[in-house]
């Protein structure tokens, strides 16, 4: 029988059988702190695993002394000394067991496992520190959290499609997470739990030899898109109902369909929502309905069952947890801790039925052990943020009612108690596995330690005391002293949210650069006509040009020189101006040629009908034509610079017109014809790529720029200008016409070669991320990138017109 056939009551009883699990599971925990035997078996425990990690006194030179070891979160620095010091080795050892032994419920004693994870770390080694670390180099790659790196890896294991996919996806739950949540800690969890099937999976493949490269592409993208759907129940259905976001009657309505969804394997019908957030709840049942079809269609009926089976656990156990509140005083400890046992581990469970790995009994049973550790580690941290929000969690309860509730169990000794039993009951004493859990504990409490600082760490310490100060003497000692018990998915996720945090302020920056770019050169834009100034220039020329000038154009050319001019060289805005103005009076005469009907014949341009269509192709040619003469006016009108660097730039950006007029006749006489990649890439970079090219180079050569630097840019403007055609064609085939502000399709409706019908819609955004990862390749060249530029970048992948 099916879980899609099976009835509430063997649902119920699935959920009755785990609890009782975790119920004789507590009985046994609450049995050792009773009778205390965890606190000889630690102190033994402690004892010799501190002759490995408290420093021995050493004679050092003078100049060596009181010099400290870099921080973990110094990333280059702390891992070239790793190398330097022999340590690498082992901490990337101890970080692949700890993930070896949580993630993947693994046994570290089987050999078949310790082979895998030396196996894993030499592929580490070799992403963290190159040859250079004999030398002493750091050979640590700064853009390792990059988007490019990412897609890098993709192509290396033949994914590029499911990576391009899932990065898109990721963009959509961007767009729809309510303000009540945090959105780089949603996001975090997600990429986590993408990263966590995936190296399920490989896992899995490491066990299959016969496991080849079509295959191993195949199943890595099934396992991308498996943890995506998998980790949307985080953010939309967990965080979601925690946030506050939902008032209390779409609360109750949508965890009716959750609860639903989850026992019958059907994901309803949404029917009429009664509540505010009908978009975001919309898009949240078609995300979970593609979710439920695309992991029921993979999964084999056996891990189906149990897939549903642990779902419902999990969001029973959670249901049980959210509709707790602090001022009720009167929650058992089994109320208290059997929901957290379950949620913990049917979380863990869940992951290998999602990818229909086989039955396992031992790696069941070391999870469900396991699941609370972690969870007890967790809520120790993060203490302080659940007390303020109100959040009932062990420690929370402990902290409100340990002075008229003495049957509490302190949360803290239970942690103790839980990591006694795995090491001794659970892994058998396994001395590896002793090793990883007490760094992993130690670990735990330096990093809160710094979070908190000293004082706050001893009351904290003061309020769960253990009762025994022999124990508690030696773990102080230990927080304060112990070395070589860092870990690396710790640093992984820091960098990670310090990447996402540093990148939402970049963008930021980046979109208020724009506006303050966009803002003073709209002002400097438009033409004065004769009456208002002693401009002799015809009327209906100077009419037509800001006609053209206006709109909602982007104003990309001139906004990138300004920031390269004012941002990058430090010149003055008011003497680049005419730069500004130039440069964006060659891009719309170009606009107004490329629009004819003797070239693209486009009815409308930045929301507007076309020059011609409002006037006459003779007159919209005049006015291309006069729009150039006035660029080449400003150009001569630069002043503050010397001589030399204005006459090396009216040279430069004369070519750079010609050839872009060279651009523009290879795509009329393409039209009709079947191009090949080469072809377009040539035709693109004369058209697009020149035009980005001299809004970088321009102000480079006003500021004295050196050739190298130069050449960099240009090399970057290259790549740029291709991605950003291929993106152009992408919108044209699948874009709104609304936010691009012109009719979509021409380019088919005029027969033109374009990157997505030469290569396809797939095979363009391949070509787009080739262009995207070499463009940011060539940033790096430079000595300070412009985190401009690299948002550029982000901005072109990302926009939708």
């Amino acid at each position: 029988m099916t879980i899609m056939k099976a009835n509430t009551e063997q649902v119920d009883r699935w959920y009755q059988q785990a609890e009782s699990q975790a119920a004789r599971y507590f009985d046994v925990l609450q049995e050792h702190i009773r009778s205390k035997s965890y606190v000889p078996r630690l102190l033994d425990d402690f004892i010799g695993w501190k002759k490995r990690h408290l420093p021995r006194q050493k004679w050092l030179p003078i100049w060596r002394r009181g010099v400290k070891s870099p921080e973990s979160s110094e990333g280059s620095r702390f891992f070239a000394w790793l190398a330097r010091a022999g340590k690498l080795d082992d901490y990337l050892e101890r970080s692949v067991s700890y993930m070896y032994l949580r993630d993947l419920g693994q046994d570290l004693s089987d050999p078949r496992t310790r082979t895998k994870i030396q196996r894993m770390v030499g592929r580490l080694k070799k992403t963290l520190v190159s040859p250079e670390e004999a030398t002493g180099g750091t050979g640590f790659s700064q853009e390792m959290m990059s988007l490019a790196s990412v897609y890098r890896w993709a192509q290396r294991e033949g994914v590029e499609e499911a990576v391009i996919w899932v990065m898109e996806r990721l963009k959509g739950v961007r767009t729809y997470l309510p303000p009540e949540m945090n959105a780089e800690e949603a996001e975090r969890k997600l990429i986590k739990i993408i990263l966590g099937v995936v190296v399920h999976v490989m896992d899995e493949m490491d066990d299959q030899t016969e496991t080849g490269c079509a295959e191993r592409s195949r199943r890595l993208g099934e396992a991308i898109k498996l943890g995506y759907y998998y980790g949307l129940t985080y953010p939309f259905i967990d965080d979601l109902l925690d946030s506050g976001a939902l008032n209390a009657d779409e609360q109750d309505q949508y965890s009716r369909m959750i609860r639903k969804t989850i026992r019958t394997g059907i994901v309803p019908e949404l029917g009429e929502w009664s509540g505010r957030h009908h978009e975001l709840v919309r898009y949240i049942h078609t995300e979970l309905r593609e979710a439920y079809e695309f992991i029921r269609g993979y999964q084999n009926p056996d891990t189906q069952n149990v897939f549903f089976e642990q779902s419902n656990i999990f969001f029973e156990s959670q249901d049980a947890d959210r509709c707790k509140t602090l001022d009720d005083a009167h929650y058992s400890n089994e109320e208290l801790y059997l929901p957290i046992i379950l949620k913990s581990a049917s979380s863990r469970l869940i992951v290998r039925s999602v990818i229909s790995a086989p039955q396992d009994e031992g790696f069941d049973q070391r999870v469900f052990y396991y699941g609370l550790y972690n969870q007890l580690a967790d809520d120790f941290a993060d203490m302080a943020a659940d007390l303020e929000a109100g959040a009932v969690t062990p420690y929370t309860y402990y902290l409100t009612y340990r002075h008229e509730r003495p049957d509490l169990i302190n949360p803290f000794e239970l942690y103790w108690v839980v990591i006694s039993h795995l090491i001794h009951h659970v892994y058998r004493s396994e001395p590896q596995t002793r090793e990883i859990i007490l760094a992993r504990a130690i670990n735990g409490l330096k990093r809160y330690q710094r979070r908190v600082g000293a004082d706050r760490f001893h009351e904290v310490m003061a309020i769960f005391t253990l009762g025994h100060p022999e124990l508690e003497g030696l773990i102080q000692l230990l927080v304060h002293r112990a070395v070589d018990v860092d870990f690396y998915d710790k640093w992984l996720r820091d960098q990670l949210l310090i990447t996402m945090r540093t990148s939402r302020q970049e963008q930021e920056a980046f979109a208020e650069l724009v506006q303050m770019a966009r803002k003073h050169v709209n002002a400097i834009l438009p033409i004065p006509s004769a009456a208002s100034s002693s401009n002799r220039e015809d009327p209906l020329l100077v009419e037509t040009a800001n006609y053209s000038l206006e709109g909602s154009g982007k104003r990309l050319r001139p906004i990138i020189a300004w920031v390269m001019g004012v941002q990058v060289y430090g010149l003055d805005p008011a003497a680049l101006s005419p730069l500004f103005r130039a440069l964006e009076y060659m891009h719309t005469a170009s606009l107004i040629f490329d629009d004819l009907p003797s070239q693209d014949n486009s009815p409308s341009r930045r929301g507007k009908p076309t020059l011609h269509e409002v006037h006459n192709s003779a007159i919209a040619e005049l006015t291309g034509i006069f729009l150039i003469q006035k660029a080449v006016e400003e150009q001569a009108s630069l002043k503050g610079f010397d001589n030399e660097s204005v006459l090396v730039l009216l040279q430069y950006l004369s070519r750079k017109a010609g050839e872009i007029c060279m651009g523009q006749a290879m795509d009329l006489n393409a039209k009709g014809k079947v191009l090949t990649v080469e072809e377009l890439d040539r035709i693109c970079f004369y058209k697009t790529g020149i035009a980005f090219e001299a809004c970088l180079v321009a102000p480079a050569i006003l500021a004295r720029a050196n050739e190298t630097e130069i050449a960099v840019l240009k090399k970057f403007a290259y790549h740029t200008g291709i991605a950003f055609q291929i993106k152009d064609d992408l919108l044209d085939g699948e874009g709104d016409s609304r936010l691009l502000g012109k009719p979509t399709g021409k380019d088919i409706e005029n027969g033109n070669s374009t990157y997505v019908t030469v290569l396809g819609t797939a095979a363009a955004n391949k070509a787009m991320w080739e262009h995207y990862c070499l463009a940011m390749e060539a940033l790096q060249e430079l000595p300070e990138p412009p985190s401009f530029l690299k948002h550029l970048l982000h901005y072109n992948m990302n926009r939708k017109a």
